[in-house]
Formats: structure tokens, sequence, C-alpha cells
């Protein structure tokens, strides 16, 4: 039985093979057909070469098809394989006549309906009928009866009546497999665009974390070639303050131009560098988020932005960790930065780029202002130049360790000045003890003595600086103004007038005025007319060690310290002091008082920072110029990194200037001794026995220490002094040796 079953099975089977077989056959007949080769319509004489891959059997088969059935040959291996396929798949198929009839259709169907429509192809490289003679003739001989609409409508019938036949196709089937595929596509396509739609949602709103998390990097930082813009190419706006003859203020191309590197941090460190300073905050147990990023030529500014519930002072204290974590030398933390809910810290980066001077003064900052003692500090922590008045300070004081740079920005606020001012406007009283960092402006017309480097005489200058000052005050004082700046408009104004009344020949009421080639030397003549005024320079004093004069004198320098700097503002003295030893035995509470205006610079330790600050911070700054700036009025310090000039670039300006003219100096002052001192001294001198001991020594025709200290039972030295005075007021003669002294004075009236 199961040898009956398996033997219609493998019939089936062979069928199958045969007519796969078959189709490939003639697959490859009609597919290498070529019009050369030898067929019933094609003689070739002679052994000629044969392209159809089966041969000669191929060549008359695919021609023959091609020649009768034209384009409906392909039909037959085609209609061959779906045979040969329901022979495996299908136990009871059958080709019967029907199966048989519906091939035959198709191929006919075909073949009319490609030769009513394109009459003649090329295939194969040749032309040939595009539906055979079949094609041709069935379809020209129903064109004659049904036309054409006809032919297409019968043909067509053909075609699909055959196509159900052979492949057994239900037109409902096919009906409701179309809707079902059209349902599918649908349902897919509106799963991909609410698939698309989510996706896009959840990208924006990653996109939005992305951006809320990710710092803000500030844009404001200036690049080197943008700084090179701002640079004003010429200073031609000064050509109309300078009249032929008058002085010339030295040129900025006196200073080296210094082609700087972009040192500034990429973006995408940036924000590296931000993921870190959060991770290792919450390695230690805060949280917080970085929101802004400011980058600069020297360090960058980290704005922090703590979770609700941190403490300020657990961010503080972990300053010395988060430079450790960081690989950095230094990280200054800002706790809150002013203005704003973060906390600013401070990273310095890995490549320092330099600041010049020429970078902060060859802009609009420095020569459109209106400043009369500008002093260029540097450039902030975003590279913008930072520029301040000394007027309106109006005092300076400056500390940092050795190698800091507080001898550099010495050098750079004095040349900050020099550039805008003129010595009629502006004169400079040095003090150097160490002697190196000042003594290179020896000879600049701009001074009114030489360069002070003894400090004995230095307290001597100081004296005569507040003396200076007292006699500035009754000047300003008798044309009933309030400063300087105004005492100066109304003594050219009066001037100018005077001046045009003595050309018209009119009467001369106006106040008399003195030459202002020297000003100082000139009112020094005048005080005996106290309508002598002139126009008054500001008076700059720089002092570059103070340590040393507090050693030396620290009474007398510190009193007359504290007097100009308390008062010395109106009369347009200005004090800029430096010290490389920030301690309270320099720096007193009563200097530190009345100077609002601080710079520190790097120092060595906390206690530093908080003598000449008041508060920490410098001992984190990175040396090199890095500085902390004290604005006055306010507490809150500002981060500048300082213009550095060279040597070089100092003897070109001091060259220039000297070459304008020579100093006119005034060698009065170290001699010179206030009035109020003298009278202070004069008052230590009195003593009340003086008189009785005038009328002793009188009586008794002798004079000497032992006879007044005996006979009026007092002191040796006190006796000593009563001698000297008697001597300095020609009461008594000189000592010679043993003998006694002689009177000049006879018996006083009872």
């Amino acid at each position: 039985m199961k040898e009956k079953k398996q033997e219609p099975k493998r019939g089936r089977e062979v069928f199958g093979v045969i007519f796969l077989a078959l189709a490939i056959f003639f697959l490859l007949c009609i597919v290498s057909y070529s019009p050369n080769d030898p067929s019933f319509t094609h003689y070739v004489t002679g052994k000629a070469k044969i392209h159809n891959l089966c041969g000669s059997v191929g060549s008359y088969t695919s021609d023959s098809l091609m020649k009768f059935l034209g384009i409906g040959a392909f039909w037959l291996p085609i209609l061959l394989i779906v045979t040969s396929f329901r022979f495996f798949l299908n136990k009871t198929f059958k080709p019967g006549p029907v199966v048989i009839a519906g091939f035959a259709g198709l191929i006919f169907s075909t073949s009319a309906l490609v030769a009513m429509k394109y009459p003649a192809i090329f295939l194969f490289g040749t032309k040939i009928a595009s539906g055979g003679l079949l094609g041709a003739f069935s379809s020209k001989f129903l064109s004659t009866y049904l036309n054409h609409v006809g032919t297409y409508i019968l043909l067509f019938l053909v075609l699909i009546i055959s196509l159900m036949i052979t492949i057994n196709l239900s037109l409902i089937a096919l009906a409701k497999g179309v809707t079902r595929a059209f349902i599918w596509l649908k349902t897919l396509l509106v799963i991909k665009i609410e698939r698309g739609k989510r996706q896009k949602k959840l990208s924006s709103e990653k996109r939005e974390r992305k951006a809320e998390a990710a710092p803000v990097i500030s844009d404001a930082t200036p690049t080197p070639a943008e700084r090179a813009r701002r640079k004003r190419l010429e200073q031609a706006s000064f050509e109309f303050l300078k009249p032929e003859g008058a002085f010339q203020l030295p040129s900025l191309e006196l200073l080296a131009d210094v082609k700087c590197k972009d040192m500034r941090i990429q973006k995408e460190s940036l924000i590296m560098n931000s993921r870190i300073l959060e991770k290792k905050l919450s390695d230690f147990g805060v949280n917080a988020k970085v929101v802004e990023v400011k980058p600069g030529p020297v360090i960058t500014m980290y704005e922090l932005e703590p979770a609700p519930g941190v403490k300020i002072n657990r961010i503080t204290n972990l300053s010395d960790d988060l430079a450790l974590a960081l690989k950095s030398p230094s990280v200054r933390i800002i706790a809150p930065v002013p203005g704003k809910a973060v906390i600013g810290i401070e990273i310095p980066n890995h490549e320092r780029e330099p600041v010049h001077l020429k970078d902060v003064l060859d802009n609009e900052v420095f020569f459109e202002s209106k400043y009369k003692l500008p002093i260029a500090l540097g450039e902030d922590i975003v590279g913008n130049p930072v520029v301040t008045d000394l007027v309106r300070m109006p005092h300076l004081l400056i500390a940092g360790t050795t190698g800091s740079g507080k001898s550099v920005f010495l050098n750079a606020a004095i040349c900050s000045i020099l550039f805008k001012a003129t010595p009629d406007e502006v004169k400079f009283l040095m003090i150097d003890p160490k002697r190196l960092e000042l003594a290179g402006y020896e000879g600049i017309p701009h001074l009114i003595h030489p360069v002070v480097v003894d400090p004995k005489k230095a307290s001597t200058v100081l004296r005569w600086a507040v003396e200076e000052m007292e006699r500035r005050y009754k000047l300003i004082g008798e044309l009933g103004v309030k400063n300087i700046a105004k005492y100066n408009r109304v003594v050219e104004k009066d001037l100018a007038l005077s001046l045009e009344k003595q050309k018209t020949g009119g009467e001369d009421n106006t106040i008399s005025y003195a030459s202002v080639s020297n000003p100082i030397e000139d009112s020094d003549q005048g005080k005996g007319n106290e309508k002598t005024h002139i126009k008054l320079p500001y008076i700059v004093i720089v002092i570059d060690e103070l340590a040393d004069l507090m050693m030396v004198a620290q009474r007398d320098v510190e009193e007359s310290l504290t007097r100009l700097a308390q008062m010395a503002r109106a009369a347009g003295i200005h004090l800029i002091l430096a010290t490389q030893r920030p301690s309270v035995d320099v720096i007193t509470g009563v200097i530190k008082a009345n100077f609002s205006t601080r710079i520190s610079f790097q120092v060595s330790s906390k206690v530093d920072s908080r003598t000449i600050l008041d508060q920490l911070g410098a001992e984190h700054l990175l040396g090199a110029g890095d500085m902390l700036f004290m604005p006055p009025g306010t507490s809150k310090l500002e981060r500048i990194h300082g213009a550095f000039v060279s040597d070089k670039e100092i003897n070109e300006v001091v060259g220039f200037i000297r070459k304008q003219g020579r100093p006119s100096y005034d060698e009065s002052i170290l001699t010179y001794q206030p009035v109020s001192l003298k009278d202070e001294k004069t008052d230590e001198e009195f003593d009340e026995k003086y008189d009785e001991a005038v009328a002793l020594v009188a009586d008794l025709g002798q004079a000497s220490i032992s006879l007044v200290q005996r006979y009026m039972k007092i002191g040796y030295n006190r006796a000593a002094r009563i001698i000297e005075k008697m001597e300095a007021e020609g009461v008594v003669g000189p000592s010679d040796g043993a003998k006694p002294r002689k009177v000049l004075v006879g018996k006083l009236p009872r």
C-alpha cells in the first residue's frame, strides 16, 4: 500500500523535474537568441559560430518562437516553471485541457495586445515583430470586426480568464488580498509616522535636557584678532593738542608689537571640564551644576549653581581639593558672584595668553577717556582692557611677593600717565629705596626732584608734600573753589581774560599770574603776593618699597602719609604705595583705613591677603601680573591680569621724553622744614625755669651748667638745655674750656 501511495507522488516529482528542465531550456534559448544564428528563416553556409547557449537546436527553437509568438514567447518558460511547482506542491494537480487552454490564452492575448500597441520593437539588437506572426495576424483580424476598443476589451478578458485558469486566481480573493494589503500598508504608514513623531519629540526633549545640562559658553572673550581690530591705527586724535614747539606725547609705536596666539580653550574642552567639575563636587557630596562658562586669556570662570539646601561654605572649603582633582596650581572660589545667584570657580588655563601694555593702551577705552591720570591695569578675566583714573581712587596701595608682578605694574602705571599727560599737567615725586625700579625715570621733565633713594631723606620729602598740600589749599580757598580741577579752570579763564584786556589796552583788574613753565618754583617766588595764582599740576608720589621707609622713620612717614591720604585729593596730590611685605607693622591700620583702593598680587599666605584686602583670595593668584583689584567705594574684588612692559620699552618711552627737555628740580625740598614742626620744636624746648635761670646768671655774673643745676636744684640735662638756649639767644657766651661762660647781659631790674 505504501509503495502504491509513493508511486503517484514520485511520478509528480518526475513530471515537476521535466517541466522545470524544459523551462530552463526554453529560457536559455530565448535570452540567448541571435538573428544571425542558423534557423528555418536564416540559412548559413559552411560552419558558422552559433551564439545560442543551447546550440543549433536552441537557435532553431528560439527563432521559431520569436518569429511566431514575439514577446509572448517569454510566457512559455514562465508557465512551465509554474506547472513544475504545481506538480511538486499540489497533490491533485493534473494539467488537463482547461489548463492547456489557459496557457494558450495567455500567450495569445499577450502577443496580440503587444502587437496592437507596438507593431515592431528592437530586441537582441534587431528589429522584430513585437507579437510575432500570431500577434500581428490576430490583432489585425480582430480589429477588422471589433475595432481597437473592442479588440482591447476582448484581449484583456482573455488575459484575465487565462490567468484565473492558469494560476487558480480568484478575483474576490484578489480583491480581499489587495484590501488587506492596503490596510496593512496604511497601518504600517501610520505606525511609522507616529514613531517618527515620538522620536522627534524624544529627540527634542533630549536636546532640551542637553541644552539645560550643558553650560552656556560665553562668547564675550575677544580673540587676539578682535583685539587687533579694536586698536587705533594712529594717534591722530591728539594732533590738535600739540601746537608747534609744544611738548609732544610719546607714540605707542615706541612699544613693541607682540603677536599673541589664541590660547583660549575650545568649547568641547570647556564642556568636558564642566562635567569633570560637577563630578568632582559630587564625589565630595556637593550637588551643583555649571550654568555658564566664561573663558579668558589666563583663567576660565565656571559659574556654579548649587542644588537647593547646599551651603556655600561646603563649596568654598573645597578649593584645595578641587585644585588637586583638576590638576591645577590653584583654584579661586567667589561665593557668591556679585549680582548673580551662582558661585564662581576660577581655574587657570594650561597655557596663558600674555597681556602687553600696548594691547591695553591701543584702544578707545584709553584714548577716548577723559581721565586726568589714567592707569592701565590690564585685562579682565574675559580679555577686555581695564583702565582706571588715579584721580578717582584717589590713592593706591599695592602689595605682592617678589616676582608677582608688582614692580612691572608700577612701571606700567607710570608709563600710562606719561602717554597721556605733559610735564605741565603732572609732576612725579619718586621714592625708591631699592635704587633699581624707578631709577630709569631719572631726567624726565615730569620730575620735580631727583629720584629719592635714601629712606632718611624720604621722610623730609613727605613732610614737604604735606606743606605743599596746605599751601595749595590756601590758594584754592582764595578763589572760592573746592578742588584743583576747578581751580585750574578758573585760573585759565582769568588768564585768558587778562591777556585779552592787555591786548585791547583796558584796565586789568584780574588776578596776577606767574609763569607756568615751572609752577612749583614760581609759586614759591610768589608767596609774598597773595594775589599770585598759577595753574597747578597734579603731583603723583610713587613709593616703591614702603617697608624700608617704615623701618627708618615709621612715626614721621606714617603721619605724613596719613595726612596726605586724608586731605591731598582736592589739592591734586596722589599716592601710589607699593610693598612686598604686607604685614601689619608696614600696612598699619591707619594707612589701610585711608587707602580704600588696593591691589594685591600673589601673596604667600592667607594672613597677608587679609592684611591687604581684608579678605582671602590673593594667596591663590598665579603670579606674573595676576592681581585682585579693589575699586574705590566697594569691597568687591575684580580679578585682572596686569599688563607687561619690558625694560626696553620703558627705555624707549623715557628716552623720547628726555629729548624734549630737562627737568626743573626744586632742590630745596630736601632741606625744607615745615613751619608747624619748627613751632612744635620751639614749644617743646621752652622751660618755665628759663627766666629764673637768666636772672640768676645775670646777678652772679657767671654761668655754667653745674652752677644752674646747684642753685636751682634741677637735673643736669635740664640745666644743659637751659644753658644752650641762653647761648643761642645771646645771653651767655660760648664755652671756653674750664673757664666759666661769659655773661653778656647786665643785671635785670627787679
